[in-house]
C-alpha cells in the first residue's frame, strides 16, 4: 500500500511540474493582461539606442515605448535584461512576456507571434574614418566584427551575401557592439556590421570624426515585438495601444528623442 501511495505521489508531482513547465511562471500566456499585472520585457542591455544602461537606469527607445504601453494599460513594467543568445528560452519559459529590443522579424515569422513592424532598419558596415575601405569590395581580406545572434549576423548569413562573407579574411562574433567599436577603434579589426540606428548612436558617443558609415546599406529589414508563438491576445493588446500612440503623436515624439524618426514606421 505504501508503494502504491508513493507511486501516486510521484505521478501527481510529475504532472504538476509538467504543467508548470508548460506555463512557465504564468507571466506569458495567451490571455490579455489586467490592470495591476506585471508586463515583463526582455531586452539586450547593450543595444543602444533601443536598450541600454545610463545613470544606473535601463533606458532606450524600445523601453520608452514599452513604458508608455504599460502605463496606458495600468501594468507594472518589468525591464529584464537578458543574454541575447538565451532570448528564446526566456520567452518559452515565461520569464518574459515579449522580446522588445530591435528584434528583426524577417525570417522569423513562423517562430513568434509578432506585432506589426515599427522600424525599417538597415544593416551597414562601419569603418574608421582614415580607412581606405569605401565599398563592400574593399572588405576582401579584411576582418569584420558582428554581434553574436544579432540582425547583423543574420544579414551576413543571408544567401545573397554568401560571396561577400567568403571574401573576408575573418568574420568574428563579439558579445556586444560596445566591444565591437572599441576593437575597431583600437585597430584590431577593419569593419563592423551593425544596425544603422546603433551605428549612428555609437558615432554620436565616440565621435563622428573617428568612424564612417558605408553607403548604401548592404541589407534592409524590419523590427517588431516578438511574443511567444500563439500569444495573439497579448500581442493584440499591445498593438492596439501602440496604434493609439502613433495616432496621438507619442510614438514619433519618443522616436525623435533617440533620433530615430527617419527609421520608424509611424503610420
Amino acid at each position: 500500500m505504501k508503494l502504491k501511495k508513493t507511486l501516486l505521489a510521484i505521478t501527481l508531482l510529475a504532472l504538476v511540474c509538467g504543467l508548470a513547465a508548460c506555463s512557465g511562471n504564468g507571466k506569458a500566456s495567451s490571455q490579455t493582461k489586467a490592470k495591476g499585472e506585471e508586463f515583463t520585457v526582455g531586452f539586450d542591455a547593450n543595444f543602444p539606442p533601443y536598450g541600454y544602461k545610463e545613470g544606473g537606469e535601463y533606458v532606450g527607445f524600445d523601453l520608452d515605448l514599452a513604458a508608455e504601453v504599460a502605463k496606458r494599460n495600468g501594468w507594472k513594467l518589468q525591464k529584464r535584461p537578458i543574454d541575447w543568445d538565451s532570448k528564446d528560452m526566456e520567452l518559452k519559459s515565461g520569464t518574459i512576456d515579449c522580446i522588445w529590443n530591435g528584434f528583426t522579424m524577417n525570417g522569423r515569422e513562423d517562430n513568434y507571434t509578432f506585432s506589426k513592424p515599427y522600424v525599417d532598419n538597415s544593416i551597414v558596415f562601419v569603418t574608421k574614418t582614415d580607412s581606405a575601405i569605401k565599398t563592400t569590395a574593399d572588405l576582401k581580406g579584411k576582418t569584420v566584427l558582428v554581434q553574436a545572434d544579432s540582425s547583423g549576423l543574420t544579414a551576413l548569413q543571408d544567401e545573397k551575401n554568401k560571396d561577400l562573407v567568403a571574401s573576408f579574411k575573418e568574420m568574428t562574433q563579439v558579445p556586444d557592439y560596445n566591444n565591437a567599436f572599441m576593437t575597431l577603434q583600437a585597430g584590431a579589426a577593419d569593419a563592423v556590421a551593425v544596425d544603422i540606428g546603433v551605428a549612428q548612436y555609437q558615432l554620436e558617443q565616440r565621435g563622428k570624426d573617428k568612424f564612417q558609415i558605408m553607403n548604401p546599406p548592404f541589407h534592409t529589414e524590419q523590427y517588431a515585438i516578438g511574443f511567444k508563438q500563439g500569444n495573439q491576445a497579448l500581442r493584440d493588446q499591445v498593438q492596439t495601444t501602440l496604434d493609439e500612440m502613433k495616432k496621438d503623436g507619442t510614438f514619433l515624439n519618443i522616436a525623435k528623442k533617440y533620433q530615430l524618426e527617419k527609421s520608424v514606421i509611424a503610420d
